[in-house]
C-alpha cells in the first residue's frame, strides 16, 4: 500500500504528517510505503490513499482517488482510527 501525505508546498507541514503517519503505522503494526509531496505534483501521483489537511487534500478527490482528511495532523490517535478502517 502507498499513502501520500499532501500539504500545500511539499515541505514542512506534509514532512511532520508523513512522520506521524509513520509512526502511527507502527503501533497499529501495519506497514505501508509513505512519501509526502505537494499538491500541485500529488494530482499526477498514484497513491493508494492521500492524506492530509482538509483543505489541502480535499482538492485532489476527484471521485476516484482514497482521500483522509486531517483535523489536526500532530494527533497519532485520529491518523490511527482513521487508517485503520483502510490498512489491512
Amino acid at each position: 500500500m502507498k499513502i501520500m501525505v499532501v500539504c500545500g508546498n511539499g515541505l514542512g507541514s506534509s514532512f511532520i504528517m508523513e512522520m506521524n503517519v509513520k509512526k502511527a503505522l507502527t503501533e497499529m503494526g501495519k506497514t505501508a510505503e509513505v512519501d509526502h509531496m505537494d499538491l500541485a505534483s500529488a494530482k499526477t501521483e498514484k497513491a493508494d490513499v492521500f492524506i492530509g489537511a482538509a483543505d489541502i487534500v480535499g482538492q485532489l478527490n476527484d471521485g476516484t482517488r482514497q482521500i483522509v482528511t486531517l483535523e489536526n495532523m500532530m494527533s497519532i490517535p485520529e491518523i490511527k482510527s482513521k487508517l485503520e478502517p483502510i490498512v489491512s
